[in-house]
């Protein structure tokens, strides 16, 4: 079980499990500048390659089948080293993935306290 944290303490899954920040994913309705349409995902993807704080917008069609939770609230997206360690290690709820949306990345997401939480591996990645 974790420990209480106090205000001004960075989470747990920073300070103790080495993961780090990698973006907040939106959900919308509205077409947004530079959508890029992913068609494996079914979903349409804007605004992380230009915004300094790694908000990504996320627009889903119509025939999209990823999990509802993902497609309804906001999620964090934190790079782990070992994605599979994480996963078996930390009592995690998965609700999708593992998989792999582009050629060295594995993803999965998770969902904690009803929110979703992406965690995502990239190949070859010098830490």
């Amino acid at each position: 079980m974790s420990r209480i944290r106090k205000n001004q303490e960075p989470p747990e899954s920073v300070t103790d499990w080495g993961w780090k920040y990698h973006h907040l994913g939106i959900p919308t309705r509205n077409r947004m500048p530079g959508e890029i349409y992913l068609p494996h995902l079914k979903f349409y993807v804007s605004g992380f390659s230009t915004s300094p704080f790694g908000i990504e917008w996320m627009r889903f069609g119509k025939e999209c089948r990823i999990n509802s939770l993902i497609r309804s609230i906001p999620h964090l997206a934190f790079e782990v080293r070992n994605l599979d360690y994480e996963l078996e290690t930390r009592g995690l709820k998965v609700i999708s993935g593992p998989s792999s949306p582009a050629t060295g990345i594995r993803v999965a997401m998770i969902e904690h306290n009803g929110a979703p939480v992406e965690l995502i591996e990239f190949e070859n990645r010098d830490y």
